[in-house]
């Protein structure tokens, strides 16, 4: 990736986003928070080249941990670690928050962002008492060489019971069931990392199942997600999608009666992505987590980029039109932490950068596995049918009330409401009470 430096002289810093040839800047205080939304500007710049530029923007807002403001030769970033290629139907919604020093991405010799304890805390989660005996699976494209030894690192650090090979807590396969591993990929060994920890903060004693696509197609991903359900997981995460596609082309890889199905929503704002708008999966959105003085200790709005959408080729009987203003499947139906400014921590040795260590990640590829586990610690994963369990269990959930990621002609297609919305669902998870029926 290379792209034009651009100097922008202001009394405070500015974080940059990519929006075709147009740039976002949200302005920072020198505390690295930022300043209010009546003083955020859009501006475009004209820039001399831009190459491969991944979709990039500051970690702003109430943050887990101590960020410190930009300088000349430091600097932070989101980066999405899994790109498109030429015959690729989905990619993976991890978004990487890079901070670069000297040309380079720094990885942490300690953890930057919320850990399994902050989130065990923000959610209310039984997670050192539910789950035993139940398998999470997470499905991703790709190999991922080092995933149980970083697996280890993350949860010997929090304090997490092991889960490893030789214990048979943890087992990695190919789409088939076999150990024909794909072809490695840094930037979905990230994902996959991402994957393993969040299922871990939110079930560390649950069991983990890695099932690795051979390529990015929706039927080799399809074929590891029936590999997952063949060998016996009570839930399984799909941190990835594609354009809105018909429940009649690849349906048959999601339709799993006894199997908490979720799917990312995505990481660009409104428009249907799939497999969310099956309904076959629980589709997760994204919200921006910040900690706060209330009886909860934190807050949530909905993340400005977090995916909602209108499926105009699946449909969903157990949705309301009136609820939803949606003839189709509307997304999502629950969502938890995704914004990047709020991210979570994520331990990885197989970057494109080379370097082992802690890294902070964000985007619904981070929601979609913590609601698999908390699905798993429900222990009801055998009532799930399709995406209207959490439907008909709802006041369970934390309800999001404000926040947007964008402006739409149906209002909750893009803002948070009271009751359902596209961007956060009926809601966070509060406890285990909605998944537990």
């Amino acid at each position: 990736m290379t792209c034009s430096v651009v100097h922008i002289t202001t009394a405070t810093s500015p974080n940059l986003s990519e929006n075709g040839d147009s740039l976002r800047v949200r302005f920072l205080d020198p505390e690295g928070s930022p300043v209010h939304h009546n003083r955020l500007l859009s501006v475009t710049l004209v820039v001399a080249t831009i190459t491969g530029l991944a979709t990039t923007g500051a970690a702003a807002a109430t943050a887990p941990s101590v960020r410190s403001a930009p300088t000349a030769t430091h600097r932070t970033v989101d980066t999405t670690v899994c790109k498109h290629t030429r015959n690729s139907r989905s990619r993976c919604f991890a978004i990487r928050v890079d901070r670069v020093a000297h040309g380079r991405v720094r990885h942490e010799s300690t953890p930057l962002g919320y850990g399994a304890r902050d989130l065990e805390s923000a959610y209310s989660l039984p997670a050192a008492s539910a789950g035993h005996g139940e398998t999470v699976a997470v499905v991703d494209a790709y190999d991922d060489p080092s995933a149980a030894a970083d697996l280890a690192v993350y949860r010997q650090h929090y304090g997490l019971p092991a889960c490893t090979t030789s214990n048979r807590c943890f087992r990695k396969v190919d789409e088939n069931a076999g150990t024909d591993y794909p072809a490695p990929d840094s930037g979905w060994a990230e994902e996959e990392s991402l994957d393993l920890d969040m299922v871990s903060a939110a079930c560390p004693n649950c069991h983990l199942l890695l099932v690795e696509a051979t390529t990015t197609s929706m039927t080799n991903l399809g074929k590891a997600v029936d590999t997952a359900a063949a060998l016996g997981a009570d839930a399984i995460s799909n941190s990835y999608g594609g354009p809105d596609a018909s429940d009649r082309s690849y349906g048959r890889f999601y339709h799993h009666p006894g199997i908490a199905v979720t799917a990312s929503a995505g990481d660009n704002g409104y428009g249907a992505s799939y497999p969310a708008s099956s309904k076959w999966v629980s589709a997760v959105g994204g919200t921006s987590l910040s900690r706060s003085s209330g009886a909860r200790g934190f807050t949530e709005t909905a993340w400005s980029d977090g995916g909602s959408g209108c499926s105009t080729l699946n449909t969903a009987p157990w949705q309301s039109e009136v609820i939803t203003g949606c003839a189709g499947r509307a997304v999502a139906d629950v969502s938890a932490v995704a914004d990047p400014a709020t991210g979570v921590a994520v331990y990885d040795s197989d970057s494109d950068e080379g370097a082992a260590g802690w890294l902070e990640f964000g985007g619904t590829s981070a929601s979609a596995p913590l609601v698999a586990g908390i699905f798993a610690l429900g222990g009801a994963t055998s009532s799930v049918v399709d995406g209207s369990f959490l439907w008909d269990h709802h006041t369970g959930l934390h309800d999001v009330t404000s926040g947007a990621n964008g402006t739409c002609a149906i209002p909750q297609w893009c803002r948070a409401r009271t009751g359902w919305d596209g961007p956060t669902g009926w809601g966070t998870p509060d406890g285990v009470a909605a998944f537990a029926g």
